[in-house]
Order: structure tokens, then sequence, then C-alpha cells
């Protein structure tokens, strides 16, 4: 076959847009400090969005879940008690989305949990998927594509993938880190699970395009903490801050007893033993709790947060 010669005809706009966004990504990924992340959304009962950012204990808060996409089927998101997307009662959420910003907080959109029907059943298929995240709460815009948060942007998408295939969504992941809009990089954040390699999320964790991993070590008893026995913690821990290419790798726990089945660790454990021990790798980005109700009942983040 014959090849074909292309033109390449310059854009200055978009190259001017493509080096905003490079630019705003090496200014955020500049912090070396640690931070809390928190998952806010799935009870009604943990107070708004906008209240979970003023606290000014979590830099990094995720939005969950959008837990029904990809394979042709209508996206539909759970935020619990809070209001319902599909009426379109949460598009009052762009008040407290731009607070939390104004703040200097980063929000992300959690797709997947542990309940809910999603996959993705091709290269094509993920790219709509991300097509739909940019336009219905990224930085994108289109006429035909309702925004169930309403106008304001979201600064990234957090994927906690727990069900289904773990095909195609390094394709997705590429995706997402393609848009650029609003002078905005697009953040790209993930839950694995913490025995290594993630059975759903390893593909996507490998294309080294993540920015914030914050893997999960609890519900999984031979890479969490039992009993009084750090071990198993912290060689899990130094497995994924040596072998996963993301900028900062946080350590997932359980704000209170009963927000997981096991790894809860005690503040003071959590304060005189670990945190001494996972900050000195180059990779520490912090701590991310599930979730914001459980915080609320503990006070866990209060007692860890100077610590951090």
């Amino acid at each position: 076959m014959a090849s074909k010669s292309h033109q390449f005809n310059f854009n200055p706009l978009i190259f001017l847009l493509l080096l905003l966004c490079l630019s705003v990504a090496g200014i955020s990924a500049a912090g070396n400090g640690g931070g809390i992340a928190i998952y806010w959304g799935q009870n009604g009962n943990e107070g708004t969005l906008a209240e979970t950012c003023a606290t000014g204990k979590f830099p990094y808060v995720n939005i969950a879940f959008l837990n029904v996409f990809g394979s042709g089927s209508t996206p539909q998101m759970n935020l619990a008690g809070h209001c319902n997307p599909a009426s379109g009662s949460c598009v009052s959420l762009s008040a407290d989305i731009r607070s939390c910003q104004s703040r200097g907080v980063k929000l992300m959109l959690s797709i997947g949990g542990g309940i809910g029907t999603y996959s993705l059943s091709s290269k094509l298929d993920a790219r709509n998927v991300s097509l739909y995240l940019w336009n219905a709460f990224l930085g994108g815009k289109s006429a035909s594509v309702f925004r169930p948060l309403g106008d304001a942007a979201l600064n990234g998408i957090d994927l906690d993938i727990e069900l289904g295939s773990s095909q195609f969504y390094d394709d997705l992941v590429r995706y997402l880190k393609s848009y650029c809009g609003r002078g905005q990089k697009v953040y790209v954040t993930g839950a694995p699970q913490c025995p290594f390699p993630d059975r759903q999320m390893g593909s996507a964790l490998n294309t080294g395009l993540f920015d914030y991993v914050w893997v999960q070590f609890y519900n999984n008893p031979p890479c969490q903490y039992t009993s009084g026995n750090t071990t198993n913690l912290i060689k899990s821990w130094n497995q994924w801050t040596t072998s996963i290419r993301a900028k900062k790798i946080f350590m997932g726990l359980p704000a209170a007893t009963q927000a997981a089945g096991s790894g809860f660790i005690p503040a003071e454990v959590l304060t005189s033993e670990i945190l001494p021990v996972i900050k000195k790798s180059p990779k520490y980005g912090g701590i991310m709790l599930w979730s914001k109700f459980w915080d609320d009942q503990s006070g866990y983040s209060s007692s860890i947060v100077s610590g951090v």
C-alpha cells in the first residue's frame, strides 16, 4: 500500500492551550506535603460538600459514585441521600464545587464502586465514556449532554473499579489525560485494592498516567494492619510505592471500625508507628479515608491530620 503524506497545520491557539495545561500540571504536582483525601456522597447525613471542604482538613474530595456506565448503558449517578442526579436536583452542587475549589480543594468524580453495573466493551466504548465524563462533569460542553452537577467543572476522575472486567480502562485513562479545558488539566486518580497487582485496575495503573493512587489497605487481611501487626501493611506499601508510576501514593484506610470489614488502624498506631515509616517514601502523598460520614462519627481525621 502506497504511503500518504500528511500536511501538519500549526494552530497557535491549540498550542498555547496545550502549554497552559502542561504548566498547570507542573505547578499542581510540585507540592510535597501530605494530605488527607476523603470520599463524600454515600450518606445524606455527612454534611454538604461545601461543609466538607470548609473543614480545611481535606485537600482532595472524591464525589461517589457514578456507578452505571459503559457497554451502551445510560450513565447513572448515585449520591445516596444528598440529591437525585437523574431528577436534576444536584445541579445546585455547582455552588459547593466552586466554594471547594476556591479553597484549593481538588474534586474528583469517582466512577465504579462496590455496587453498580459498569464495564467497558471496547476501545471505542472507552472513548465514548471519556467524552461523556468530559462533557458532563469536566471542562467540556455539549448541547446534547446533561450536566448532573451543574455547570461547574470538577478537577478530575477517580477510578474505583471493583466489579466486572479489567479491559479498556487503560484506554479510558489515556483519553481522559488527553483533554484540557478551562485552563485545567484533568486529574486521574484511582483506588485499587491492596493485593498487588490489582486485578481490575492493573492495566490502567500500568499506563503511568495517574496523578494520585489511594490504595485500599483494608478488607484484605494479607496486606493490611491486623491485630497490632504492621508487617504485612508496610510490606504491601513498599511494593506499591516502588512498583507503580504515579505521582503520589496514599494509604487508604477506613475512618472507623464500622466503615470496613477489617483493616481499621487506631489513630495513635497510625501516627506513632506507621506514618513515620511510610513518609520516608518519595511517593508518599498522604492518607485516604472512607468515608466522610464515618469520619464524622469517629473524628479520625482530626486525630491524624497534624501527623499526615
